[in-house]
């Protein structure tokens, strides 16, 4: 489904913006790159900051909410290592940029937003643009997907203060989880595989900032 693009917005723009700040900045998965290459970012914020979508910054899309920057979708994209044979569990759906990259990247992702506006938006969304791979629902996502079972991937698009251990046991072994876990400012960029044993591994990545998630086994509001 070909989607037409805004005026002010070009190929060049996207082209651009995977010269400068995926491919200068260590993103390398020939997948990943392809991916954010086509997805035309610009349609998953509001038309009046369409012009700002390519660039280096995160933006709003309310409920206090934003969407991350081009590198940070990129880096946990990559950091998933994703195949195109895994079912992903996302938390934190926001506008469906990510769900988007994923959904590509992916057999299915089911996708969990606790705002219901950015949830039915999100999911308008991606059915108007063609991802027919998607389930989403609304929900506190930091008590994982409703129904009992295990996921390839996970990945938390908002900061906890320690990864939810709802979510580690939904996490299939050999699976991988990434996730912005820290303080409320500032956090680590972490992936947490679960070993053949069911041993779970820690690795940091790198540092970020993100959105607080906010649920029962997140923080408890959005107050500083």
């Amino acid at each position: 489904m070909k989607v037409p693009e805004h005026g002010m917005v070009s190929s060049r723009a996207r082209d651009r913006m995977v010269k400068e700040l995926l491919l200068n900045h260590g993103i390398d998965d020939p997948r990943v790159i392809a991916v954010m290459r086509e997805t035309l970012r610009h349609l998953f914020v509001d038309e009046a900051l369409a012009s700002r979508a390519y660039g280096d910054e995160n933006l709003p899309i309310g409920e206090g909410q934003t969407l991350s920057q081009p590198y940070t979708v990129a880096r946990m994209s990559q950091a998933l290592r994703l195949t195109g044979r895994e079912e992903v569990l996302e938390i934190g759906t926001g506008s469906g940029y990510q769900t988007a990259i994923l959904s590509k990247l992916s057999h299915k992702v089911y996708t969990i937003e606790r705002h219901p506006s950015l949830a039915d938006s999100a999911r308008k969304r991606l059915r108007r643009l063609g991802f027919h791979n998607v389930v989403c629902r609304v929900g506190d996502g930091s008590l994982g997907w409703p129904e009992e079972r295990l996921f390839e991937r996970v990945i938390i698009t908002a900061g906890t203060p320690i990864t939810p251990e709802s979510l580690l046991r939904q996490l299939a072994p050999h699976g991988l989880l990434v996730a912005p876990e820290g303080s409320r400012s500032a956090q680590n960029l972490i992936r947490i595989s679960r070993l053949a044993d069911g041993a779970l591994q820690r690795e940091i990545l790198d540092p970020c900032c993100f959105v607080p998630l906010v649920g029962a086994q997140g923080w408890k509001d959005e107050s500083p």
